[in-house]
């Protein structure tokens, strides 16, 4: 009984409590919160393809995987948008290389899951937009040095990474295999299939980030073909574009990158911008290789960017900091603008202080001197 009572006085001592922090405001907003917030779930595709390859979604556990996918990308909207944003910007330049390189179009997603196409650098040290290791990069053509490393170059990565695709095509025969194998490795990937005794990526039980893999892909794939279908609404001129390149031949060596790009019109920012390759801010060039230099066409770039000064013939303040004598010029116009508005000129001054750039320091007074009134 005495047990009993105990929880009966917490009961009503807790309901007391809430009553206390729970007014009518509180009230209004909770309601306000649960007739207007709502979070959906989503209606699945009926069918999701990869490649050219089906994912078995009649199988609930892969629709639970792939369910899981499409809501972490739907939901994480700025990460999202910003893959619309830059699909636009880099996808034109990526999939031309797949095809010529007989690698699936689907792929471009896979670049968008590894880095957001951005030139990072993870933990691992896997680096660039199709996340390379050193190693895998100079097993695959690349230059990877203190001055040169191509993972940061989107065409020669682009095609190191259809290189590394074909040759685990070739041994799996599947392209869902074939990504995953690019997610953890092709004999790491051949001695989970050979130990399961499984022949299929959505057979297989994978580390955690494997077996989400391909899932993310599709779920980035199917939402980025059908923005609006999942609340996505961006305009063509929120889209990120590249603007028109054209191709320096580079075969010598240079001392300093900022003088080079001054020379091509462009800033060293510019240059390392569209060149992230180029890792230093010199190229001693010992072997004698040429390379080819992306550099924006005439026009779009300058070797600086001058200082564009706001200015208006509606006013033209000077402040005197010592006496905080602010000196008014061309007061014809606020004049006509306080007549209009029924106000003093000095009021108007003072009540468009921040509009009119006038700072004035506490505790002094504001002295107005007016000039042709």
């Amino acid at each position: 009984m005495k047990r009993i009572a105990l929880l009966i006085f917490i009961a009503i001592t807790a309901s007391f409590v809430f009553s206390v922090f729970q007014g009518p405001e509180d009230e209004n907003h909770q309601t306000q919160f649960n007739d207007s917030y709502a979070i959906y779930a989503l209606n699945q595709p009926e069918m999701i393809g990869f490649s050219g390859e089906k994912m078995p979604l009649d199988q609930s556990d892969i629709q639970e995987r792939f369910d899981r996918e499409l809501l972490v990308n739907t939901y994480w909207q700025s990460q999202t948008i910003l893959f619309l944003k830059k699909a636009n910007k880099f996808f034109p330049v990526i999939e031309p290389i797949l095809k010529e390189e007989g690698i699936p179009a689907d792929f471009k997603y896979l670049a968008l899951a590894e880095s957001g196409l951005a030139n990072i650098v993870s933990p691992s040290g896997a680096t660039g937009f199709w996340q390379i290791m050193k190693a895998t990069a100079k097993e695959n053509g690349l230059i990877v040095n203190k001055e040169i490393d191509e993972r940061y170059h989107i065409e020669k990565s682009t095609k190191a990474a259809c290189n590394y695709l074909n040759e685990a095509y070739e041994k799996f025969g599947s392209w869902t295999l074939a990504a995953a194998s690019y997610n953890m490795g092709k004999s790491g990937l051949e001695k989970q299939m050979t130990r399961q005794q499984a022949g299929n990526y959505y057979d297989l039980l994978l580390n955690s980030e494997t077996a989400r893999y391909v899932f993310r892909i599709c779920a980035i794939k199917e939402i980025l073909e059908n923005p609006k279908t999942y609340g996505f609404h961006v305009r063509e001129k929120d889209l990120y574009v590249l603007p028109p390149l054209q191709k320096v031949m580079l075969d010598t060596s240079v001392t300093n990158f900022a003088d080079y790009a001054h020379q091509q019109n462009i800033n060293y920012k510019i240059l390392k911008e569209y060149n992230p390759w180029l890792r230093q801010a010199h190229l001693e060039n010992k072997s004698g290789l040429a390379y080819w230099i992306d550099i924006p066409e005439t026009g779009y770039y300058t070797s600086e960017n001058k200082v564009q000064k706001l200015n208006s013939e509606s006013r033209s303040l000077s402040i005197e900091y010592d006496t905080l004598k602010i000196k008014v010029n061309k007061t014809d116009l606020l004049k006509n603008v306080a007549e209009a508005s029924g106000i003093e000129l000095e009021e108007l001054i003072l009540q468009n202080i921040e509009v009119l750039d006038i700072k004035v320091k506490k505790g002094l007074e504001l002295q107005l001197i007016k000039e042709s009134i």
